[in-house]
Parts: structure tokens; sequence; C-alpha cells
């Protein structure tokens, strides 16, 4: 599949996954949704290795990293965004999680020595400008009280976690770790991880058998998880996190778009504006570096005779 296929994939799913995590909220604890979702993930996954045969030995040093990436990219992440969704207004989690742009591309450069692009800067900073006025009314009564301060602070954690996670993704890509059992491995560590601190902490295992909640959790492990992480992480190796992370500002947009099919939310002028900027940057990071252009060669000067 190439480049712009994965992209378009990934931006639709998790464009999709926002509203489907709406569904998980209520009677499950958000932590035990996080298990139950990469648990079936892992698990099918796994299955599927198996069934194809994809060797499933690694070495403990490999398997480290892929704890490494599954407890940041698919658990502690997770579990921090669906708090953070709980008391957050959709607007500003999207803004808050749009940064993994930026964060890509500092954690590229301090932990892969890869040099920051500088179109990237500039199509990142018109994004998060797009995707800031898009989401502007939510900002209007937006004050930083204390539990808002925490749900901000979580916001930024997850994000963080996540962008360490793609970092993680990229460097056991670099290392010829396959993407399929690697995020077969990471989900099921990421589960188990939240399934340690599930426990610990006490929390009741219960479960919603309604329609909503069943599907939602099958479509986010199936699809928001399986597919779309198998396309993104794709998308990292071969562009880079800084370029990939880029989907993260379109995932809103897409959002929103189903909010005005299925919840009557209404573009403006404003919003309008905000996605052509979005638009924008998605264009100039998606570009292709121009190649530098060849050094003539000079012919070597005929000696005097």
């Amino acid at each position: 599949m190439n480049n712009l296929l994965l992209y378009v994939a990934t931006v639709l799913i998790w464009g999709s996954t926002w509203l489907a995590i709406t569904y998980q909220l209520g009677e499950v604890d958000p932590l035990v949704s996080v298990v139950y979702r990469f648990a079936l993930a892992s698990s099918v996954l796994l299955v599927f290795c198996l069934a194809t045969g994809r060797s499933l030995r690694f070495s403990p040093g490999a398997h480290l990293f892929m704890f490494l990436q599954g407890a940041s990219l698919f658990g502690i992440n997770y579990w921090l965004f669906y708090l953070t969704t709980e008391h957050l207004a959709s607007g500003l989690v999207a803004v808050t999680f749009s940064t993994v742009v930026l964060m890509n591309a500092l954690n590229g450069r301090l932990f892969l020595k890869t040099v920051i692009q500088p179109h990237v800067i500039v199509a990142a900073g018109i994004g998060l400008t797009g995707i800031t006025l898009v989401f502007w009314p939510e900002f209007e009564g937006f004050s930083l009280g204390g539990s808002t301060a925490i749900a901000l602070a979580m916001g930024a954690a997850a994000t963080y976690s996540a962008s360490l996670g793609n970092i993680l993704s990229a460097r056991n890509q670099l290392h010829k770790l396959p993407i399929l059992q690697t995020n077969a491995f990471g989900m099921g560590y990421g589960a188990v991880l939240m399934l340690c601190f599930a426990t610990i902490g006490g929390y009741p295992f219960t479960f919603d058998w309604g329609v909503p909640y069943v599907a939602s959790l099958l479509y986010l492990a199936l699809f928001g998880s399986i597919a779309a992480f198998g396309c993104y992480l794709t998308l990292i190796g071969r562009l880079g996190a800084e370029k990939a992370a880029y989907a993260s500002l379109l995932f809103p947009i897409v959002a929103l778009q189903l909010s005005v099919w299925f919840e009557d939310y209404q573009w403006t002028a404003q919003s309008l504006t905000g996605l052509a900027m979005v638009l924008l940057g998605n264009l100039i990071i998606l570009k292709p570096a121009r190649k530098p252009r060849p050094v003539p060669e000079t012919a070597p000067a005929q000696p005097r005779e």
C-alpha cells in the first residue's frame, strides 16, 4: 500500500474513533476498557501471526523494546486520554493531542538524532493554528481551575507518552523488528500493564453487554488499534515520526464531519478557515523534499605545455 492510502486510512479510522470512544465511557471504568481493547487486539494479531506462519521468536532485548512501545503507545497514553476526555471538551483534547507533531520532531532529534526540517515546523504551526480556530468556541468559556489544570496536565502527559511510543516504533523498525509482530506483543504488554494498574488500584472488572459498548469495543480493537496502528506505524518507518504525526491534525476534522451527520454540528466561516489552514499545513508537510541539484563536473585542467 502506498503512503497516501496509508495516510488516508489512518486519518479516516482514527477520526472516527473519537465518536466510538464516547460509547466506552460510562458503566466500565476507562482503565478497564483500555485493558479489554488491547487484550482483544493483541489476541487477534497473535492468532493471525500463528495462522500465517510468522515467526514469534525474538530476543529478550527485542521484547524489552516491544514492552516499552506497548506501555507508552498502547497503554498509559490511552488511559490518560480516556480520563482527560471525561473532564475536558473534545476540542481541548484534540488541540492537546495535536501537539504530538512538535513533540515527535523534538523527540526524534533527541533520541534518534534526526534532523528537524524547517518546513515541518512551519506546517505544524499552521496546522495547530488551524485546529485552534476550528475549536475556538470551546475555548471561550475555558477557565484554568484546579480540575481543568489537572486534566490538561494528563492530556499533555498522554500526548508525550504517545510521542515516545512513536519514537520507539521508529527505533524498532530501524532494528528490523516487524510491525505486525511488534504490535501484537506491544498491545499485549500494554494490556497486561494496565491490568496490573487496575488490579493494584482495585478497579472493578465490570462489562457492559449493551450493543453500543460491545460494537464500539470491537471497532476500536479491530480497526482503531490493529488496522490504524498498522498503517500509522508503517508511515513512521517510511516518512519519519514527525511527518506521520501530522495526521493527528486531521483526526478532529473527520470527527467534526461525523458530528455534522450524527450530532447536528454546523460548520462556520471560522471553522472552515481553520480547516483550510490544516489542509494547507498538510500539503506542506507531505510535499516531497527537493533533491539537491547535482554539482556539474568540471573538466580537469589541461597541463600547460
